[in-house]
């Protein structure tokens, strides 16, 4: 890669990394998982920088990249795996916002894995339906049915009361 496009990967990178350790975080709902997904997607992104600029949407290209890593570790056998007897023991803190963000993340959980991208592409990753649905490589149609049920299913988990809109999240 020429020093150019170097530097504006390493610029684009450096303005996006938190947004897609968000969107990786929110899937995945592991922030070492998460970790490496981010880096999968750059490192395909970095090898794929020539083409990945010439796309009308870079930013849904790259979401792309993001969602098919994401599957990708799915996939895998070995991230079920549980090394050791038990669990860690996490420390208990009481915090209201910590108890949201806990309900927050199983209720993401419980969506079948189309509805959760389409959730997370479009409430916290700020992407329109169209960015959504070339991010996903789907239809326009089909991320506003998916979204409507996802919605629809987290407002049963969550209740009536709590709402996406305006959702302030910190990875």
């Amino acid at each position: 890669m020429r020093s150019d496009e170097e530097r504006e990967y390493v610029e684009y990178v450096s303005g996006r990394l938190p947004r897609l350790h968000r969107a990786a975080y929110l899937l995945c709902a592991d922030s070492f998982q998460a970790d490496d997904i981010v880096q999968a997607t750059l490192t395909s992104l970095y090898l794929g920088w020539r083409r990945a600029v010439r796309a009308d949407n870079l930013d849904g290209y790259v979401h792309r990249i993001l969602i098919r890593r994401f599957l990708d570790e799915r996939r895998r056998p070995w991230t079920r795996v549980l090394l050791g007897d038990r669990v860690p023991e996490t420390p208990a803190v009481a915090e209201r916002d910590v108890e949201e963000h806990d309900s927050l993340m199983a209720a993401l959980r419980s969506l079948p894995k189309g509805q959760r991208a389409v959730i997370v592409l479009r409430f916290f990753s700020d992407l329109s339906v169209e960015a959504t649905a070339e991010a996903l490589g789907c239809s326009t149609g089909n991320v506003k049915s998916q979204c409507s049920r996802g919605l629809t299913a987290l407002r049963a988990v969550l209740g009536e009361t709590t709402t996406l809109e305006g959702t302030r999240y910190q990875a």
